[in-house]
């Protein structure tokens, strides 16, 4: 599961959203959607959230509220 996740700790890192005691445990809300044959999945901790497409990490944003229950939660990301 680490070497599985150190392409997410690059991407927050890139975004300026990884500091000192992050720990992949702290990801503990998670919502999924499928799109035509695209899965979207939001995995998020108190403090930030990463978009996946398919299985690929793409974005991270620090984490609102706003992003629970919002009918485009991709929207809230650059999606490639």
């Amino acid at each position: 599961m680490d070497l599985a996740w150190n392409v997410v700790y690059d991407l927050l890192q890139e975004r300026g959203l990884i500091g000192d005691g992050f720990f992949v445990e702290d990801c503990t809300g998670i919502h999924s959607w499928v799109e035509e044959a695209t899965r979207y999945t939001v995995v998020h901790s108190r403090g930030v959230a990463v978009l996946f497409v398919d299985t690929r990490p793409v974005d991270a944003i620090p984490f609102h509220h706003d992003l629970l229950g919002a009918d485009d939660p991709k929207g809230f990301f650059n999606v490639p």
